[in-house]
């Protein structure tokens, strides 16, 4: 008697994304290439691997990530290594050890990828996670700030979120945060006790680590705590009031929210969230800022720099969300559908059938067809199923006569076409149905 093995499932906290789903991830990753090449940045691909000092150094020891989430391991070398929890560390590692900062001016560069955390699973928050990022290296210019954001803001405009949230704050520089912390920890003094443990830990270790709590019990106390932009130094008071007077000149809404710290020690001066009412409670796109000490904290040159990073998994909730609202259609029966399936019938229609195939797929359209002998109502059954948006029928009529149909599968109107001209034909079908200008946009 035989027994049953028992499949091997995902680990927790991860998860296989499938098609149709993919096709959107597609297009938002595309969409986000194009703006950043609008933008003149260029993609850098980092190993999902590093040092775990790397990110002790430059995350900071008594932060979250580095004191609960991150999967690090001893590898055979007996070195300490940590699957990257974030990727900004990494694209500033891989700056310093290649000499970008060697070449002077301000280089831009942008990223997407698995990023590890292990922390609670939950609607659009995995321990695999996505990433979609963009660094400014060489430039700490108030211009820049604001270029970021508007970059951003074009990005979500074009992924299809109209309703979006602009959250900014400074948080001030090696000179003026200090005294702010002293304050700061003056100020818990009397309240710490009352508050969640890990607060009454950082408290003692890292005040400014209290603002980022996100305990619905804490968030009175937090309230009226000192606000940071009461204590900035002259510097970084006229870069902020600069960074805010280029968004209004580029008419780009924002809040300015005094608690806003985000989570790393690495961020200086600006700082910023992007949310939106898409994703509930839980309701950061984004979040990013200004790190001008980060390459003096891992061993380089002193080197400002900007950037953010887009959570992807909770983006395409938000442009599922965006979708639905609009009463959108369903992608499998538009962008992700198929262009055309080849429908042949008889043996002599097989050669030609797979001819064609080949020659559509040459010229980049999507095509598909099933080898094996099918009847035409299944075929079509099959076409309409996969969301194809052309059937092209050859049978022994057909190739007697020198002519293909070709069946629009939206309309249900069919035309015989030489050959040689379907593809012509297919693209000038589809052009007329605007598929290409608003369907298929292609990175610039």
């Amino acid at each position: 008697m035989s027994t049953r093995t028992e499949p091997i499932r995902a680990v927790k906290g991860t998860r296989d994304l499938l098609p149709p789903e993919t096709w959107r991830w597609q297009k938002v990753e595309d969409e986000a290439r194009s703006v950043f090449h609008a933008y003149n940045f260029r993609e850098l691909r980092t190993p999902i691997i590093e040092r775990t000092e790397l990110f002790a150094r430059s995350v900071g020891a008594d932060t979250d990530i580095v004191t609960k989430e991150m999967y690090t391991f001893e590898d055979r070398d007996h070195e300490s290594l940590t699957l990257r929890p974030e990727a900004t560390a990494s694209v500033v590692r891989a700056s310093i050890e290649h000499g970008l900062f060697n070449e002077g001016g301000a280089h831009k560069l942008y990223y997407m990828g698995p990023m590890f955390r292990r922390e609670r699973p939950q609607k659009g928050r995995y321990r695999q996670f996505y990433q979609i990022g963009a660094e400014v290296l060489g430039s700490d210019h108030p211009a820049i700030d604001a270029e970021v954001l508007e970059m951003l803001h074009l990005f979500l405009e074009r992924v299809g979120i109209k309703s979006f949230t602009l959250l900014i704050n400074s948080v001030g520089n090696s000179k003026c945060r200090p005294e702010y912390v002293k304050v700061l920890r003056r100020a818990l003094e009397s309240v710490k006790s009352t508050m969640c443990p890990d607060c009454q830990r950082r408290a003692e270790t890292n005040p400014l680590r209290v603002l980022d709590c996100k305990v619905e019990a804490d968030q009175p106390i937090i309230a009226r705590l000192p606000s940071i932009l009461d204590h900035l130094c002259p510097e970084c008071r006229q870069h902020f009031d600069r960074v805010l007077a280029e968004l209004k000149q580029r008419g780009i809404p924002y809040e300015i929210t005094p608690r806003l710290v985000r989570g790393l020690d690495y961020y200086t001066r600006t700082t910023f969230e992007i949310t939106s009412g898409a994703l509930g409670a839980q309701n950061a796109l984004l979040g990013g800022g200004r790190y001008d000490g980060l390459s003096e904290k891992i061993g380089g040159p002193p080197a400002p720099g900007i950037g953010f990073s887009i959570g992807e998994d909770r983006l395409v909730l938000a442009v599922e969300e965006a979708e639905r609202s609009k009463e959108a259609s369903k992608p499998e029966s538009k962008d992700a559908a198929l262009t055309v399936y080849v429908a042949w019938l008889g043996d002599a229609a097989l050669g030609p059938a797979s001819t064609l195939v080949r020659e559509l797929r040459r010229q980049g359209l999507s095509v598909e067809i099933d080898y094996e002998p099918t009847r035409l109502k299944k075929s079509m059954g099959i076409a309409s199923k996969l969301g194809a948006r052309f059937a092209i029928i050859i049978g022994d009529g057909e190739l007697a006569r020198g002519r293909y149909q070709v069946k629009d599968m939206s309309t249900g109107g069919q035309e015989e076409v030489e050959p040689a001209e379907i593809t012509r034909h297919i693209e000038s079908r589809l052009r007329s149905l605007n598929y290409f200008a608003e369907e298929s946009r292609k990175p610039l």
